[in-house]
């Protein structure tokens, strides 16, 4: 049992300076910073993994696992991180997640270093085991972070700190392609873990000096079972969403698994309920969720990064598939999405101050969907222009639901629960893109399926079906086997891109439907004077 210690409660809105911090817009600099260097691993570890391959002579399930290890950390650890933030200290909680996810970048750096040195260890498990503890230590990080904010900023001054937020996400996953790029073809693959060292310190720096934490009234513990039960259905849930694509929708596996997510999320709601009604303080609170906001704003989150996500994971493959571009030319295909994220979030967090959130978020949903439209009519052989208006309009139309949902779920919270309730936004987010890649994947390979055939015209009666089946996992990627004739790789390319096109007119209609949930909403507003754990 881990208790927080009683103290008086932060002081009054009145001033800007609260009790995160003595200038929210510098406590605002020093929390990005750390954020920065999650975000920019999100965007260079794609870059960075043919380099991983060919150094490490990693195998396709390796790298994979690259991506899903840390995945499945982050989704499953967030909520009770956010907790832990809570109990312990938002403050303390950043710092030891900035520390540790700075460690971990170094020491993946050093992967091949290590394995000499731990008996049994390759280099690629190595990295797989550092990617595990630098999702951990992101998860810490994260939620802390929101939390944070929501403590420094006075009421109406939250949307504009949001909106800021998004503009330094935007700045960071905008440049994370292109310094990833550079690193990698001028360096080393090694060199895009280094670089979060010196951001690291910068932010534990800056975090140690500028930095205030709020402070507790109330004796808090942490509810245990909560946490195997939340972080065992989360597991099952993630893994499930990573492997089913692999193992097939109705397989015994992916039904068993799911069956397992069904029973301990049970298990957990029931514990929950259990420990409010004896008085005890669980993990996440299940009156949380009766502010409808809250609640509404949760799926407002997990069904755009599913829509987002999901699309956008086929993009890469389309740039350096189809159009054979270097990684470092993909992304700045992509450049006006993040780029334009830098001048729509703020323009965001403006909007949502003076519109509110029902309209603003309701019309950045439909942009978006517009965007997603434009996005299906790519042709094959889409400019930079062509690719680029639709990437800039999604850029002004994803900006007001990021930055208004993160404000509903954070801002509509108790400020005992900031942590958990940043917790919760970060866990839609993970578990809408995983499932959005997962499921949007399956209709792509369906479409795939459907159409090569047709693409290869009289030839494809003269394809064995085990070659054909190979076609069609490699339309997937919008590759074509080598050796192959050039009539077979137009066909590759011309099924990926009705593949493409599909998901995303089924991204399309998830935002337009999305849209009637803003509705619901009411705008975030900070409730002072409440206790805050604190350890």
């Amino acid at each position: 049992m881990a208790n927080a210690k009683a103290v008086d409660a932060p002081p009054s809105p009145g001033s800007v300076k609260t009790g995160a911090g003595g200038n929210p817009w510098l406590v605002l600099l020093a929390v990005s910073l750390g954020v920065i260097m999650v975000m920019l691993d999100g965007t260079v570890v794609g870059i960075a993994n043919p380099s991983i391959q060919l150094d490490l002579k990693a195998l396709l399930s390796d790298l994979q696992w690259v991506t899903s290890g840390y995945l499945l950390a982050l989704a499953v650890f967030l909520i009770t991180a956010g907790k832990l933030g809570d109990l312990f200290g938002h403050k303390r909680v950043f710092l030891i997640g900035v520390g540790g996810f700075a460690l971990s970048s170094v020491g993946i750096g050093f992967s091949a270093e290590l394995a000499d040195v731990i008996p049994g260890v390759t280099p690629v498990g190595a990295l797989i085991g550092l990617r595990v503890l630098q999702g951990l230590f992101g998860a810490l990080l994260q939620p802390a972070a929101l939390a944070l904010l929501r403590s420094a900023f006075p009421g109406e001054k939250l949307n504009q700190a949001m909106g800021a937020w998004g503009a330094i996400i935007g700045l960071s996953s905008a440049a994370g392609p292109i310094v990833g790029g550079v690193l990698v073809e001028q360096a080393s693959w090694q060199t895009v873990f280094f670089i979060n060292a010196p951001v690291g310190v910068v932010a534990l720096i800056m975090g140690i000096l500028l930095i205030k934490d709020s402070r507790a009234q109330t004796m808090a513990r942490i509810d245990w079972l909560g946490v195997l039960l939340l972080s065992g259905a989360m597991f099952a849930l993630v893994w499930t969403i990573i492997k089913a694509p692999e193992w097939g929708w109705g397989d015994s596996t992916t039904l068993t698994f799911v069956a397992g997510f069904a029973v301990l999320i049970g298990a957990f709601i029931f514990w929950q309920s259990r420990a409010e009604k004896l008085g005890r303080q669980p993990l996440v609170p299940l009156s949380l969720f009766r502010n409808v906001s809250i609640s509404i704003g949760t799926v407002l989150m997990m069904m755009v990064a599913f829509a987002m996500f999901g699309a956008m994971f086929f993009l890469g493959f389309f740039f350096q598939g189809v159009h054979g571009l270097s990684p470092l030319e993909a992304g700045l295909r992509m450049l006006p999405m993040s780029a334009g994220m830098i001048f729509a979030s703020p323009l965001a967090g403006m909007a949502l101050g003076r519109f509110g959130p029902k309209i603003t978020m309701a019309a950045g949903l439909l942009v978006t969907a517009f965007s997603m439209f434009l996005m299906s009519r790519l042709s094959i052989d889409a400019s930079f222009i062509e690719s680029g208006i639709p990437f800039l309009l999604l850029a002004f139309g994803m900006s007001p639901v990021f930055v208004g949902a993160t404000e509903i779920i954070v801002g509509n919270a108790p400020a005992g629960l900031t942590g958990v309730a940043g917790g919760v936004q970060q866990s839609a987010m993970q578990v809408g893109g995983a499932l959005g890649t997962a499921v949007l994947g399956a209709v792509m390979a369906a479409q795939i399926s459907a159409t090569l055939p047709g693409h290869l015209g009289p030839a494809a009666q003269g394809i064995p079906a085990a070659q054909l089946a190979g076609l069609e996992k490699a339309a997937a990627f919008g590759t074509a086997p080598p050796g192959l004739g050039q009539p077979i790789v137009d066909a590759v390319h011309n099924s990926f891109m009705d593949g493409m096109s599909v998901a995303f007119l089924v991204s399309t209609g998830i935002a337009v439907l999305t849209a009637a949930l803003t509705l619901f909403v009411k705008a975030g507003r900070k409730t002072e004077g409440q206790p805050v754990h604190m350890g």
